[in-house]
């Protein structure tokens, strides 16, 4: 069983949820969606799918007294997207649904709405109090983990130590596992053109990257730093199981390219696993029927696809 938050109600999400519908259900895939009934109803004609295609569904209906404004940051839309994920995860950790996939929200709006958190991530690690949790973006056969993120670029080149990345390559191989993929060829990406050339563009391949892996060799199967202007290629061909990203845009440039529409991110590190559409709510196109889905329905697909596996190596974790 699968739950879907539909997100910000305002943006996309219960639109690229409700396109996904018809197929899933032909493909027999177990749902359960959380959200505004109403909300979703009035999608669901716009786009002229038979709202009867609900009886085929569960649905958490988060009620509200205001009609959604499409298209607008708002405090209202804000707490029924927050709502949506405390019934969600409420669901998981009582074995009511066993993954969750999400639909876009808006930070600002969750924060008018008075979140304490700025994203699903946050939000998620701490309504399940988890030790750790990381992002892998899968797209068809490359899969991709990052170093660091949200970082400037500046502060992302200094945060490429030994250290940092040495426990990065741990929980790389943890996830794969989480997922049933044991024994998982980890490859790590270069920083600096070439590989810094031994030196020539740069030192951390030599001082911080390549220790890091050597440390880890006889217990993983770890390579590189490998020139990020190759690596992800030969792992989209099956020579890696994973790219270790150094920094945001290294990888999300690598996947978005690859297929813009099939890049799914996974939340490994919960109870649970959670998926999500790598976009946001595209407030500019809302309510108009004009969403593109094939994200939406990628990332159900993944949380059907490694759902209860994940789940029964969590609890060997």
């Amino acid at each position: 069983m699968i739950g879907v938050t539909l997100g910000d109600p305002s943006g996309i999400g219960p639109e690229i949820t409700a396109k996904s519908l018809p197929e899933l259900i032909k493909m027999n895939v177990k749902l359960t969606l959380f959200g505004n009934k109403d909300n979703f109803i009035e999608i669901l004609n716009l786009l002229n799918i038979n709202d009867d295609i609900l009886n085929k569904i569960g649905f958490v209906d988060i009620e509200s007294d205001n009609k959604i404004e499409y298209g607008k940051i708002n405090k209202n839309s804000g707490q029924i997207a927050i709502k949506s994920i405390e019934r969600a995860v409420e669901y998981a950790l009582n074995n009511k649904i066993d993954s969750i996939a999400t639909a876009p929200i808006n930070k600002e709006a969750i924060i008018l709405a008075g979140s304490k958190y700025i994203d699903h991530t946050t939000m998620l690690k701490e309504l399940t109090k988890s030790r750790f949790t990381t992002t892998i973006f899968e797209v068809n056969d490359l899969r991709i983990t990052f170093l660091s993120k949200h970082l400037s670029l500046y502060d992302a080149v200094k945060y490429v130590t030994k250290e940092n990345v040495f426990n990065a390559i741990i929980l790389t191989d943890k996830s794969l596992k989480l997922l049933g993929i044991k024994n998982g060829k980890i490859a790590v990406a270069a920083l600096n053109p070439h590989g810094g050339e031994n030196g020539l563009f740069g030192n951390e391949e030599i001082n911080e990257i390549k220790p890091a892996i050597e440390a880890l060799k006889n217990k993983m199967n770890v390579y590189g730093p490998i020139p990020a202007d190759s690596v992800f290629h030969y792992a989209s061909m099956g020579k890696y199981d994973i790219v270790l990203s150094l920094y945001h845009d290294q990888g999300h440039i690598a996947a978005k390219t690859y297929d813009f529409d099939s890049t799914v991110s996974m939340n490994i590190g919960l109870p649970f696993l959670r998926t999500s559409v790598d976009h946001g709510t595209a407030f500019d196109i809302a309510g108009k029927g004009m969403a593109e889905n094939k994200s939406m329905l990628e990332a159900i697909l993944k949380a059907d696809k490694y759902g209860n596996e994940y789940k029964k190596n969590y609890k060997n974790l």
